[in-house]
């Protein structure tokens, strides 16, 4: 998630259903496009693009 904190209400509910969740990634929505795979540390927080969709 580009924003947000701990306590925000995404944060919270990725909790509840056990689903990963980095918050406060500045400039995420321009550094990805629909499609892209991603891969995440929750731990740290690292943010790794995998592959990208061709535009067009």
């Amino acid at each position: 998630m580009e924003r947000g904190s701990l306590l925000s209400h995404s944060a919270i509910v990725a909790r509840e259903m056990g689903i990963p969740a980095v918050v406060s990634l500045s400039g995420l929505t321009a550094w990805l496009a629909s499609g892209d795979q991603v891969e995440m540390d929750g731990a740290s927080g690292v943010v790794r693009k995998l592959s990208s969709v061709p535009n067009g």
